[in-house]
């Protein structure tokens, strides 16, 4: 696995779910098969599909919320009902591998970015991108905020 730091800008327009955190992994792709129901009411989308996640602050914060979207070339002007547009511009530390091993790959991450010194940005979404690459599998790219 490689792992680096970005500074990089994600325009989305998506839409807003909360849950408890121990069913992220059920309510999100929940709610991007709703998405994906309407993706074409969504102009300018690239196809790539994005999750925004608030982080997870400490053992007491049960209930998160979440935005699944679709990342668009261009500021939307007329965002379809229902829907937010949203964009995000940070420092990120970053890697990329197989959906099945989200789990790890996020803890990968996090270790090595403590290694190389970076603090956590905890007052920004967490993001992750999907990436299809056949045969049914799909990639993630993890995006982890950092103070720059």
């Amino acid at each position: 696995m490689s792992y680096m730091m970005v500074k990089k800008e994600f325009k989305l327009v998506g839409l807003k779910g909360k849950g408890e955190f121990v069913n992220f992994g059920y309510v999100v792709p929940m709610l991007a098969k709703q998405l994906l129901s309407r993706e074409k009411e969504i102009v300018n989308s690239t196809e790539t599909e994005i999750a925004l996640f608030e982080p997870k602050k400490d053992e007491e914060h049960l209930i998160g919320h979440f935005y699944v979207g679709l990342i668009v070339n261009d500021k939307i002007n007329k965002v379809p009902s229902g829907m937010e547009y949203i964009e995000a511009n940070k420092s990120y530390v970053t890697t990329r591998g197989h959906l099945s091993k989200v789990g790890e790959l996020h803890l990968n991450l996090l270790n090595w970015a403590k290694e190389q010194g970076y603090q956590r940005d905890h007052d920004s979404y967490i993001i992750e991108t999907y990436h299809p690459i056949g045969n049914g599998i799909e990639e993630v790219q993890i995006y982890l905020p950092i103070h720059a």
